[in-house]
């Protein structure tokens, strides 16, 4: 099986993983007291709660036919401790992360931020998902949509 040479140009997805902890309380300054207890439940202690993280980034692209990548490892590695691991990782993102300060810290809202910040360090057009596990039950996929 002969390789691709210019003229046949592939595209693949790529996917990276990093995983972080932080602390969150889902609490909506729209709402009374009362109606966030009642939309979060526990996970509106005051006091907060924690999660273990897992973020996948995937990106999609042409194969670069002298290098055979789609985006090099190592770039995207940086990229992801830049956007995910600085700012979020051992945080409490309601109070370290301002991004979070008039905004309730969803996974979805994470996920969004996540997105928002990877755009600022990979190439315009790679990026394609941003899917966070809070827990292995509870999972969040954006686009950027």
């Amino acid at each position: 099986m002969r390789a691709a040479g210019p003229g046949c140009r592939r595209r693949a997805r790529v996917s990276r993983v990093v995983s972080f902890s932080a602390t969150h309380r889902l609490h909506s300054q729209y709402l009374s007291d009362e109606e966030n207890l009642k939309l979060f439940g526990k996970c509106n202690n005051p006091n907060g709660h924690g999660h273990n993280y897992k973020v996948v980034v995937t990106v999609d692209g042409e194969i670069d036919p002298v290098t055979g990548m789609v985006i090099n490892l190592t770039d995207l590695k940086g990229y992801m401790e830049e956007a995910i691991m600085k700012p979020l990782d051992h945080k409490n993102l309601d109070l370290d992360v301002p991004y979070f300060a008039d905004i309730v810290s969803t996974t979805e809202n994470v996920a969004v931020y996540i997105w928002e910040n990877l755009q600022k360090f990979i190439p315009v057009g790679l990026l394609y998902r941003v899917k966070v596990y809070e827990t292995d039950n509870n999972i969040v996929v954006y686009k950027g949509e």
